[in-house]
């Protein structure tokens, strides 16, 4: 039947023994350190990504605050274009008033020194406009 052979049982004991050996340093182990550091690899990134995740977080609130500043700036620079123009305005306006005032004011100076002469014309061609007058009369 099945006989023991005790010297050959120990030979596959030994390849077996060393074949545990050979696997472990040259496949097991270099693939459980490889497993290893994808796991580390990981947390790391993983970390990495939560402190980002922080970092973006606190960008986004100051993006934010920029934005607002910049648009209270924005307006209170447009206020103020609005008043300097609304001042500038007001003073053309007064300056434009001011002027037509003054050609006005020639203007009615001009008329009555006008009316003036032309009332001495009138007072001096008085005598003649009476004897044309009186000539008219008498032809009538």
């Amino acid at each position: 039947m099945l006989e023991l052979i005790p010297w050959l049982m120990a030979i596959v004991l030994l390849i077996f023994i060393g074949l545990i050996v050979f696997l472990n340093k040259t496949l097991y182990q270099p693939l459980i350190n490889f497993m290893d550091q994808r796991d580390q690899t990981i947390a790391h990134d993983l970390s990495e990504v939560n402190g980002l995740t922080g970092d973006t977080a606190s960008l986004e609130q100051e993006a934010k605050e920029i934005l607002t500043n910049a648009k209270n700036e924005g307006a209170a620079i447009r206020q103020a274009a609005i008043d300097e123009a609304n001042s500038e305005s007001a003073k053309q306006i007064e300056a434009k008033k001011a002027e037509l005032e003054a050609k006005q004011e020639k203007f009615f100076k001009e008329l009555k020194s006008e009316k003036e002469e032309l009332a001495s014309s009138i007072l001096s061609q008085l005598p003649l406009i009476k004897e044309t007058l009186k000539a008219k009369f008498s032809q009538l």
